[in-house]
C-alpha cells in the first residue's frame, strides 16, 4: 500500500470525503459533527494523505497542527467497500510517524461515541491512544469521544 500526500483534487478522493461527511451526519446531530469539508482540509496547518493499492483509493487521513508540540488527527476514512484491508492501520501509523518527526509531544483526536464509531475507537486504542477530555476548543459532548497519544 502506498501513502502519498494529496492535493484533494481527484474525483475519487472528493467522493470519499463526501461519503465521510454523509456518514458523520447520519450518525451524529449537526452540532456534533466535527468532520472537515474539502475547503477546510486545504488549510495550511493541515496535511492530507491518501492510501492507494493497485490504483484503488483505500483510505485517507489528515494531521492538523494545533501548535508546535500538539497535532490532531482528522478525516480518517476508508471507503465502505474497502474496509478491513488494513488501510486505516497503515494511515494511522504514517500519521503517528509524521507527528513524531515534527516533534509533537501529543497527538489528539475526536471521534464519535455511537456504535458505528467502535471500529475506529478500537483502532486508536490498539495504537496506545487513551480517552481524555476535550482539547483545542472542543467541548464536552455525549456524541464525542476524545483520545490522545503521548509521543
Amino acid at each position: 500500500m502506498q501513502i502519498r500526500e494529496d492535493d484533494l483534487t481527484a474525483s475519487d478522493v472528493i467522493a470519499l470525503l463526501q461519503e465521510h461527511l454523509r456518514n458523520m451526519h447520519e450518525w451524529s446531530p449537526p452540532e456534533s459533527v466535527h468532520a472537515l469539508d474539502l475547503e477546510r482540509l486545504k488549510q495550511p496547518e493541515i496535511t492530507f494523505w491518501t492510501a492507494w493499492e493497485n490504483g484503488l483509493l483505500m483510505g485517507c487521513g489528515a494531521l492538523k497542527e494545533i501548535d508546535l508540540t500538539h497535532g490532531e488527527i482528522k478525516s480518517m476514512r476508508t471507503p465502505s467497500a474497502r474496509r478491513r484491508r488494513g488501510a486505516g492501520r497503515v494511515l494511522l501509523q504514517h500519521i503517528i510517524a509524521v507527528a513524531r518527526q515534527r516533534g509533537y509531544r501529543l497527538l489528539s483526536l475526536e471521534t464519535g461515541s455511537q456504535p458505528g464509531f467502535e471500529p475506529a475507537r478500537k483502532l486508536y486504542e490498539s495504537h496506545g491512544f487513551i480517552y481524555c477530555g476535550p482539547f483545542a476548543g472542543y467541548e464536552d459532548d455525549p456524541h464525542s469521544q476524545f483520545m490522545q497519544l503521548r509521543l
